[in-house]
């Protein structure tokens, strides 16, 4: 196996490099303006250390993998082009009023309940540049009304001539029928040529989501079309990069449902969150291979701390209506917690609690925290850190980028010691204890709402600021059991290296599995089926279109159901595909059953309300290759290796700086243990082992924080 992967985080860009049984990581800073730049010096470091030319390992690799949050930067800087979009006559509001609950989607729990400050997000798409056309399709796929060509094309002019530069069509019930959906992109296609200098992209909304809800689609498609431009060009970017560099085969794209695909079968909205999923999928694969049990997954960066939870069996959680930025949408992704929590996050002074607040805005790579020297001048975590004794400015990234403690403290002292009376040092344990904090309580939440306990979970602590903050993020959430995974620093970089090739197709159906008034079960069989055929088709066809054989191809059935008449839906994964009797309509009855009551008690299921199924959902894959990961356990006697040198280092709970060894990256090898206080410095990380703690090295480089 021989293999590229990357993940273009905010502030860094990691690479993980199979070559047959080596494997390596780098990290290079993410070069914003031009993503190659910061990939091409992150292979290059990633190759020196393989001891391999660039341009022969591009010619031999059989992919290269990308996994990047631009897209979710591109949405919170709202940096795109202007977007119009034909809907339904009498539709016309709907995108700009939302739902009810419009004005709290994608705000935490506290700004969801100030009523009195509550705002919608202002559109992607504002009211002026929706127009409507006169057709209309009812719920069961029929024409009531037709379409008129003309009334089209004075609608798709107006919008060209106020300059809209992408185009979403929404139409009542076109999963149904589709087909008022596809004449009008026909008119578009015949008044602006594809061809023709001023041709503009058109986005369909029963391509992009097939499930019902006229306000979710519409919104998928419109933030589908507002990355469109952006992603196309980035992605592209770095697609000819690789070719320049000698590399003849497609770039493959990670999608936030957990799989990954050409750029020919990636929509923009898929690549939303895609870096930090992938770390989930490595999650998923460590936790399978290992037996690991439960496990939560913490990625801390220089941006986010991203979380995911796999409980035991591997089995990831799914939104199937996510909410990204301020938008709900309706597209399958990995369930994932974002807080605006990472090296790089700023610190200020909060007036109303005359306290510091970290987050969310973060200094990036460009300039980055105070203390890279580069023109940051506001605090971050990271100065933070460095002004604690925990990073060596000479040695940080292997002395790729050289740290100024001269700027953390003037950077501290010039925006809070002021405004909260206290020294540097005593801010700098401030914001080491509070972010630790913070993101504890977005775990135990995390945990908590899902029904489980944190003690009955292992943290798995990695990006290239998890080991450093693993013990106090432990320490505030109650685990007892905390694992910085092989390839820490580029850990969800390696998980890109493992995704499978997949795609989702969903149908929004009206099913009703048990009716609790005629007391019957579903029968329509061959009706259900013929829907799963058409997904498996769809998703046959995708996969095939990329080079693989159609009997490679394998399907996985899931079901969206809920009991009568309830709000929340539960999506429940099967073991068959097809519906061939009453004992496959049991069957599924039944794993539903078990799935609703694990999450919510024996005693909340409720058949005798009837139960319904609102969409029909075939996920499509090709198994690969993946990275193997050997046992956790390291048999044998440990010893205490020789420190390389010593410094004093302040802890949280100890008003005085302690002498701390410091150790190298020989250190973590499986034969040694290193007792608390200690600081392991590697090229891509920092090991932070707070005192009552001690740090277990296993074999191929996964390193346990366990508590004395």
């Amino acid at each position: 196996m021989k293999r590229i992967s990357v993940d273009i985080g905010g502030t860094f860009t990691d690479c993980f490099f199979v070559w047959d049984d080596t494997y390596v990581e780098a990290k290079a800073l993410t070069t914003h303006h031009n993503l190659a730049l910061g990939f091409n010096e992150a292979l290059d470091l990633a190759c020196g250390r393989a001891g391999l030319d660039r341009g022969v390992v591009l010619k031999e690799v059989d992919s290269v993998r990308y996994a990047t949050t631009l897209g979710t930067n591109a949405l919170i800087e709202r940096k795109g082009p202007k977007v119009g979009a034909i809907v339904t006559h009498g539709f016309e509001d709907t995108i700009p009023l939302s739902r009810g609950r419009g004005y709290g989607e994608g705000l935490d729990y506290s700004m969801q309940q100030n009523l009195p400050a509550a705002e919608r997000p202002e559109p992607l798409v504002p009211r002026h540049l929706i127009r409507s056309v006169k057709e209309r399709v009812n719920s069961a796929g029929k024409v009531v009304a037709e379409l008129d060509p003309e009334d089209v094309r004075t609608v798709v002019r107006e919008l060209v001539d106020a300059g809209v530069e992408a185009l979403v069509v929404s139409l009542v019930n076109a999963t149904e029928n589709p087909e008022h959906e596809l004449a009008i992109q026909e008119i578009v296609l015949d008044e602006f040529p594809a061809h023709e200098l001023g041709a503009i992209p058109v986005l369909l909304g029963h391509q992009v989501s097939g499930r019902k809800g006229e306000y979710v689609r519409a919104t998928s498609t419109i933030v589908d079309a507002f990355l469109h431009e952006i992603m196309f060009h980035a992605l592209s970017q770095l697609s000819n990069n690789l070719r320049d560099s000698g590399y003849d085969k497609p770039m493959l794209v990670i999608h936030n449902s957990g799989g990954m695909a050409q750029m020919n079968s990636t929509d923009a909205l898929q690549t939303i969150h895609s870096g930090p999923i992938a770390g989930v999928g490595a999650a998923e694969h460590l936790s399978n291979e290992t037996g690991l049990g439960h496990v939560i997954s913490t990625d801390m960066g220089g941006t986010s701390f991203d979380i995911g939870l796999v409980p035991e069996g591997g089995v990831k959680h799914y939104d199937f209506l996510p909410t990204i930025d301020r938008w709900l949408v309706s597209v399958p992704m990995v369930h994932l917690d974002t807080l605006g929590a990472g090296g790089g996050s700023i610190v200020t002074y909060d007036r109303i609690h005359h306290s510091i607040k970290i987050g969310p805005e973060s200094a990036g790579s460009n300039p980055g925290p105070a203390c890279y020297d580069r023109g940051g001048l506001r605090p971050t975590v990271t100065d933070a850190d460095l002004l604690l004794g925990y990073l060596d400015p000479d040695n940080y990234a292997k002395g790729y980028i050289k740290l100024n403690p001269k700027r953390s403290r003037f950077a501290i002292e010039e925006n809070l010691c002021d405004e909260l009376e206290m020294d540097v040092l005593d801010i700098a344990r401030a914001i080491k204890d509070g972010v630790d904090e913070q993101m504890a309580i977005g775990i135990g939440k995390e945990l908590r709402v899902r029904g489980y306990l944190p003690e009955d979970f292992t943290m798995l602590a990695y990006g290239g600021n998890g080991p450093l903050h693993a013990c106090g993020i432990a320490r505030h959430a109650g685990i007892k059991r905390v694992l910085a995974p092989p390839f820490s620093s580029v850990f969800s970089a390696c998980g890109a290296g493992n995704m499978k090739q997949l795609h989702f197709h969903e149908r929004g159906v009206h099913i009703t599995m048990y009716n609790a008034t005629t007391r019957s079960l579903y029968d329509r069989y061959a009706e259900f089926n013929a829907i799963v055929e058409e997904l498996e088709a769809r998703g046959r066809e995708d996969l095939v279109r990329q080079g693989f054989p159609a009997g490679d191809v394998r399907y996985r059935l899931e079901l969206d159901m809920r009991y009568g008449n309830q709000l929340l839906t539960q999506a429940v994964a099967l073991d068959v595909n097809r519906m061939n009797g009453v004992g496959d309509v049991l069957h599924m009855i039944r794993a539903f059953g078990d799935v609703y009551s694990h999450r919510f008690g024996a005693a909340s299921a409720a058949p005798e309300a009837g139960i319904r199924v609102g969409t029909v959902r075939v996920a499509s894959y090709v198994d690969g290759d993946v990275v193997s990961f050997d046992s956790l356990e390291a048999p044998g006697p440990r010893t205490v290796p020789a420190a390389m040198s010593r410094r004093k280092v302040h802890f949280i709970g100890h008003r005085e700086p302690i002498d701390t060894p410091i150790f190298d990256q020989t250190s973590l090898s499986h034969e040694y243990v290193i007792p608390g206080p200690a600081i392991v410095t590697t090229e891509n990380t920092t090991y932070l082992v707070e005192p009552g703690w001690r740090l277990e090295p296993t074999v191929q480089g996964a390193v346990w924080f366990r508590q004395d």
